[in-house]
């Protein structure tokens, strides 16, 4: 409770002028808060309905949402609002958004690494299918603070995801996996580009592959791998 509010709440009892002396106010200023009271009200109402919108968003998301998305998702529906008031609201109701973990490097160049020509130039177009293929490896977050490693090939032609793999770590076998899916499903020779270097380069020793990229960039490959291989030792795409 304020000291205006208790002066509103006795004034009755003890008049304006003794509280105000005894609280150190201004009885100027104690009026000017009793004038503005409707106007405080209103807004306390607008603030709760205001909350009931936010709560509504924020669940939606699945509880992920944060002041920026969730002011975003509203002035979508026609509410025109500041974020400035939506993070207020948020911070007085304790409604919190999912906040991302700290990126995870997954490519760490060797700087001792042969630099080796690039062979497509940062040109990911083709003329036809199987001329090139383009390769990377993200990291899914998952519970307990762990990750799961994702590596895909792609046809640079039609785009299509030709093979991938996923494991709880990033060995030179979560690529040869990705490959060797990607060989089943097209079975042609090709170019293939990586942009993680350490992994690529183990991938080509065990596939009989000529790395032509700079470490730290894309690795694409020449093939002269048989086109049968040994079953992927991770979990791959179907043929």
């Amino acid at each position: 409770m304020s000291r205006f509010e208790f002066v509103a709440d006795h004034r009755g009892a003890f008049g304006v002028k003794r509280l105000c002396t005894v609280l150190n106010l201004s009885r100027s200023g104690v009026y000017r808060w009793l004038k503005t009271a409707p106007a405080r009200a209103a807004k306390k109402a607008a603030d709760a309905a205001l909350t009931q919108r936010i709560r509504k968003v924020h669940a939606g998301s699945g509880k992920t949402y944060g002041a920026k998305r969730i002011t975003a998702e509203l002035r979508a529906g026609g509410v025109m609002v500041n974020r400035k008031r939506i993070e207020r609201l948020m911070r007085q109701h304790a409604i919190q958004g999912r906040r991302l973990k700290r990126r995870h490097r997954t490519t760490i160049p060797d700087p001792a690494a042969q630099a080796v020509p690039d062979l497509l130039r940062r040109n990911f177009t083709a003329s036809a299918p199987n001329r090139a293929w383009i390769g990377d490896i993200t990291y899914l977050p998952i519970a307990g603070g762990k990750f799961l490693y994702l590596a895909t090939v792609i046809d640079v032609y039609s785009r299509r995801l030709l093979g991938w793999s996923m494991a709880g770590h990033m060995r030179a076998e979560l690529v040869t996996d990705a490959l060797n899916a990607a060989i089943r499903t097209r079975g042609a020779g090709w170019t293939t580009s990586s942009s993680t270097a350490i992994t690529g380069r183990s991938t080509a020793r065990r596939h009989s592959l000529t790395p032509v990229a700079r470490p730290g960039s894309a690795v694409p490959w020449a093939r002269s791998a048989p086109r049968r291989t040994t079953p992927p030792r991770s979990l791959s795409s179907p043929r």
